[in-house]
């Protein structure tokens, strides 16, 4: 009853319009009120600084701040020259470059929406320009930069690692095979939607363009193979290489001399609060963590759900379920912390590996960050081609799709995302 009473607190203060982290951390309050009394209460902000002050933690605002400076510093650009000179020459080609970019862009910023926010202001005005409908360039945007989430690094990675005890590391390696999958999918869907529609060729193919864009993006090449050489090669921790590549941003931007330190700044605050509410939302899940732990909660749901079946991609099959439906109403970094303490138990007591459900649940948050009424990447594609949502959300099913399919195949395939993971680390 006690439950059912702090879950129905919980809803109404979200339904209210009220920070989910602030939400989260009452209810947290409450029920330890109820259940141990005054004598908790001394302790709740330092079991809060605890929860948000973990080492890996740290990654995030790093990775954030490397997207932001690798921007700044006229690194897109020359992504977009390169990877334009590379497959431009195909039918539909701008929207394969907004794919491709995308694909780069994942590997240092780690997330969805900067990965929107950066690429979408130049491409989407690009397509726009060259023909493209602006809800097929804001669905093309949308999809694609859902892929930041899926290719390490990976901010909502991260926070599940540290939720779940799981290896980030691992978690990083095991994104590789579904995220490119994905990216070859959505590709497939663009290039059919292009000869739908006719939509144009960019440019022939042309070898000494190619080597010279090539030569001129070398140094941002740097960057994704500082962070993942570092962190598959054993050097440094998903932490350390975070630090590492904001250093190795600062250098490229040098590099280019082309630093613009007023959208720097604009980006790093808009980076810093982004950082802030997620630090929030892990701070005040330590407080229900606490107390769901302690009444037993997440427990008696793993044994609910065993009596049920023990059946492994069963449970799967139900989680999947459960997780695409809270996609449709929660960020990525609210579920993660609302609901992985609660499944783990599960996880654990089915044999399932953390690192494998780690996956499957990071691609269910991908398919979310795509499905209204949150939908939180989608809505930042939307405003930034000033496209109307839902024509936007009728295209952009096909890319869903895609994801949707991607996810199957490595729930129930798990050598798909997990090869990697047992050849280097098993």
């Amino acid at each position: 009853m006690l439950m059912l009473a702090i879950f129905l607190a919980l809803l109404a203060m979200i339904c209210l319009n009220m920070p989910i982290a602030v939400a989260l951390a009452v209810s947290g309050v409450i029920g330890l009120l109820a259940t141990e009394g005054l004598d908790s209460l001394p302790t709740v902000a330092l079991d809060m600084y605890d929860g948000s002050t973990k080492f890996s933690l740290i990654a995030i605002p790093m990775f954030v701040l490397a997207g932001a400076i690798m921007n700044a510093g006229g690194v897109t650009d020359r992504l977009i020259n390169f990877v334009s000179a590379l497959i431009g020459f195909v039918r539909g080609g701008l929207a394969m470059v907004n794919i491709g970019v995308s694909l780069f862009f994942a590997e240092i910023s780690g997330s969805a929406v900067a990965d929107v926010a950066a690429l979408g202001s130049v491409l989407i005005p690009q397509m726009k320009k060259r023909g493209y409908s602006a809800p097929f360039a804001a669905a093309v945007t949308s999809s694609s930069a859902s892929l930041a989430i899926i290719i390490p690094p990976s901010i909502p990675m991260i926070l599940y690692g540290t939720s779940a005890n799981a290896s980030v590391e691992q978690l990083f390696v095991a994104g590789f095979v579904p995220g490119f999958l994905g990216a070859m999918g959505l590709m497939g869907v663009a290039y059919l939607f292009a000869l739908r529609y006719n939509l144009p060729v960019e440019e022939a193919f042309n070898v000494p363009k190619l080597r010279a864009t090539f030569i001129d993006a070398l140094p941002a090449f740097s960057l994704p193979v500082i962070i993942l050489g570092g962190i598959f090669g054993g050097f440094v921790t998903a932490t350390e290489a975070a630090g590492l590549a904001v250093i190795a941003a600062i250098l490229v931007g040098l590099w280019y001399s082309e630093m613009d330190f007023k959208h720097l700044k604009r980006a790093m605050l808009d980076g810093g609060m982004q950082t802030a509410v997620v630090m929030l939302l892990v701070a005040a899940s330590v407080l229900m963590g606490g107390f769901l732990t302690r009444a037993q909660v997440p427990q008696q749901l793993a044994q609910g759900i065993l009596d049920l079946t023990s059946n492994k991609y069963l449970i799967l099959l139900i989680l999947n379920f459960f997780f695409l439906v809270i996609g449709f109403f929660l960020h990525s970094a609210a579920a993660i912390i609302l609901v992985v303490p609660i499944v783990i138990p599960l996880i654990n007591a089915a044999g399932i590996d953390p690192v494998h459900f780690g996956i499957v649940l990071t691609l269910n948050l991908a398919i979310g960050q795509q499905t209204p009424p949150v939908a939180s990447v989608l809505i930042t594609s939307c405003a930034v081609a000033r496209a109307n949502i839902w024509e936007v959300s009728k295209i952009n099913v096909y890319f869903v799709a895609v994801l949707l399919v991607v996810l199957i195949i490595c729930t129930y395939i798990p050598i798909v995302p997990m090869f990697l993971v047992e050849y280097l680390y098993r």
